[in-house]
């Protein structure tokens, strides 16, 4: 039995048509990802499905005995609560409780107070916190915190927008919901949380509806892609990336059968406009089947064109754009970056990666000579044009037009020595003309960061600095932003917690490795994921028995570390384990994907989702066991 479903429904916004008819069902287990283009409405069908807008027409059905969440881009908080009463909310009535019993833990610490009067209140919240679980959900907030790296006692009102959205985003899992409803939960989040958030939505047993453009997150976490586009909601089974090839079939099929649709309307609208003595004849049903043809050409609503973009590179920097040597720079007391040295040359694409607050932002300050060093040079090379993209997007004046901030107080602009209209230019970001007076305050964030895109990319740069580009771009805007920077031959210093987005643009990564130290790599992420120091790397070496350091190796030495027969045995048995392990792992993601299992065998699905869960842990330690084994047999 579905726990959502949608059925025939309406919805417009002024002038703009969100839903037309667009029908949808959420089953048991199922993990949804909707897509769409920026401003099509997917944060309002999400608020539907919530509870918290009303259709236009048409019905939707709930199962009121689900426990729903919903985590919108920019959730309501209390900014008096800190961030363990806010967390502590999704707990619903136990909440109080668990709250009272941290406030009374609290009192007993201060001295002068009444002991007894407190360990007898103590004591009746601890009874009430065992009859109803509460050590177990007080374990889930403090895993949380933990993961999302939250800080418990800090108060709502001094955080960030980013750090808010974690906050909210640990009180919905907290909850432990049936349906879970995820508004873009990977912006903000650095890397490390976003692989726990994959990791925990994998095996999360209830049903999930996410909006997403990051491309690796869905790969991993979605069953089925449901994509909003024109009105309409459209289902592919799958990943991602079967809804790329699937969707690529779709939009051949229906380029196709919108040509044959306008050449037959041609050659009726050739017949009707025929000479005196064919009008006399024609057929009075071929006329009105004609009207009903321009009317269907008036409805059909064609697909929103793409993203033009193209940067003005300017004149070409020197072939040194910086150079740092042995910098160094704290901040109150605290080491950010520990003699550092790196040379980045003229056409280099360099991806800065590392957690939140690790001072990517800071090396980027460096780098540009914005920033002295507290130690150590840093030497700037010549002719240097650099645009900065700005993550906060604090370049955008919020009562400012659109037109005002591409092109102030001007009706042309110059890209490569070629001038064109303002319209005409934002209408290449997806911009109609009517919104060329509208102000920056009413755009949505993915129209906020198109705006920004539009007014950077007017400035003659050979360095391009982006700092989070892709929060809240649409994946076809991405794919295009990719392709410009792949092309893109001035310098490029990119953050991004984008896997996908930085191994297809840069070429070399700098990353933060924790106690100011930085590392770089050759490659995307990937290439960083394979080539980073292993922390488990250091087990085998601390049960090594130490040798007498005076003489070089013997071939005794080497004796000691010989497997035995059962370890000889083991590693042979090895690769056939993890061969079938991998080989069900893939007969399952399979069975997964097939949307009828949801319908058909609801609780088949949740076995399923148990046993990925234990093959990957098997997997995990069989393959660690197998480089244990194959290192001490060399």
């Amino acid at each position: 039995m579905p726990l959502i479903t949608l059925d025939n429904a309406h919805l417009s916004f002024s002038r703009w048509l969100l839903l037309d008819g667009a029908s949808f069902t959420l089953d048991a287990g199922e993990k949804v990802a909707l897509i769409g283009r920026n401003g099509v409405g997917k944060s309002t069908l999400l608020q539907v499905l919530a509870g918290t807008c009303a259709l236009d027409k048409g019905t939707l059905w709930r199962d009121d005995a689900a426990r729903l969440a919903y985590v919108p881009q920019e959730p309501p908080l209390d900014p008096e609560h800190t961030v363990f009463e806010a967390v502590a909310a999704g707990l619903g009535g136990l909440s109080q409780i668990l709250l009272d019993y941290h406030a009374v833990s609290h009192d007993l610490a201060q001295e002068g107070t009444d002991t007894d009067a407190l360990l007898t209140r103590l004591q009746k919240i601890q009874t009430a916190l065992e009859a109803q679980d509460g050590w177990s959900a007080q374990n889930r907030v403090e895993q949380v915190l933990t993961r999302l790296e939250l800080p418990a006692d800090v108060k709502i009102a001094t955080l960030s927008g980013g750090w808010r959205k974690r906050v909210a985003l640990a009180q919905a899992l907290v909850m432990q919901p049936e349906i879970l409803l995820l508004d873009e939960p990977t912006n903000h989040l650095d890397l490390t949380a976003i692989e726990w958030l994959e990791d925990f939505l994998r095996t999360y047993q209830g049903s999930l509806i996410v909006i997403s453009h990051d491309r690796r997150f869905l790969d991993r976490v979605a069953t089925r892609i449901v994509e909003l586009d024109r009105g309409i909601l459209t289902s592919f089974p799958g990943n991602f990336a079967d809804y790329q090839r699937r969707k690529a079939e779709l939009l051949a099929a229906e380029a196709t059968q919108s040509a044959e649709f306008d050449k037959f309307l041609a050659q009726e609208e050739a017949w009707i406009r025929q000479g005196v003595q064919a009008r006399r004849t024609r057929n009075e049903g071929r006329v009105r089947r004609l009207e009903q043809l321009r009317r269907d050409r008036a409805a059909r609503r064609d697909r929103i064109g793409n993203v033009t973009l193209q940067i003005d590179t300017g004149e070409r920097s020197g072939k040194l754009v910086a150079e740092l040597e042995n910098v160094s720079k704290s901040f109150g007391g605290k080491v950010i970056i520990r003699d550092f040295s790196t040379r980045i040359m003229n056409g280099d694409r360099v991806g800065l990666l590392g957690p939140n607050g690790a001072g990517k932002t800071t090396l980027l300050k460096l780098i540009l000579g914005e920033l002295a060093p507290d130690s150590g040079s840093v030497q700037l090379g010549s002719k240097l044009q650099v645009a900065y993209f700005d993550q906060l997007r604090e370049q955008l004046d919020p009562e400012a037009t659109l037109r005002d901030v591409v092109s102030p107080g001007a009706d042309f602009i110059e890209i490569g020595g070629k001038k064109k209209h303002v319209i005409g230019y934002l209408g290449d970001f997806l911009f109609p003309p009517e919104l060329t007076l509208a102000k920056v305050r009413t755009l949505s964030g993915g129209e906020r960061n198109r705006l920004l895109l539009a007014h950077l990319f007017t400035r003659p740069a050979n360095v391009l600095v982006m700092d989070e580009p892709t929060n809240d771009l649409d994946l076809e805007t991405l794919e295009m932003l990719e392709g410009l920077l792949t092309d893109y031959p001035g310098t490029l210093l990119l953050v991004s917690h984008d896997r996908e987005f930085l191994d297809n643009v840069v070429t070399q990564v700098i990353a933060f490795e924790g106690d100011g130290n930085l590392c770089e790599y050759p490659g995307g992420y990937e290439d960083w994921l394979r080539a980073r120091p292993q922390p488990k790397a250091a087990t085998p070496a601390a049960t090594t028995p130490k040798t007498t350091p005076a003489s070089p190796p013997h071939p005794e030495p080497a004796k000691r570390t010989r497997l035995s027969f059962k370890e000889t045995r083991e590693l042979a048995e090895l690769p056939g384990r993890i061969e079938t392990l991998e080989s069900r792992q893939t007969e399952i993601t399979a069975l997964l994907a097939d949307p009828v299992i949801y319908r058909d065998n609801p609780s088949g699905v949740q076995a399923l989702q148990h046993e990925t869960a234990d093959i990957a842990g098997e997997l995990e330690a069989a393959y660690a066991r197998w480089e244990v084994l194959d290192e001490k047999g060399k």
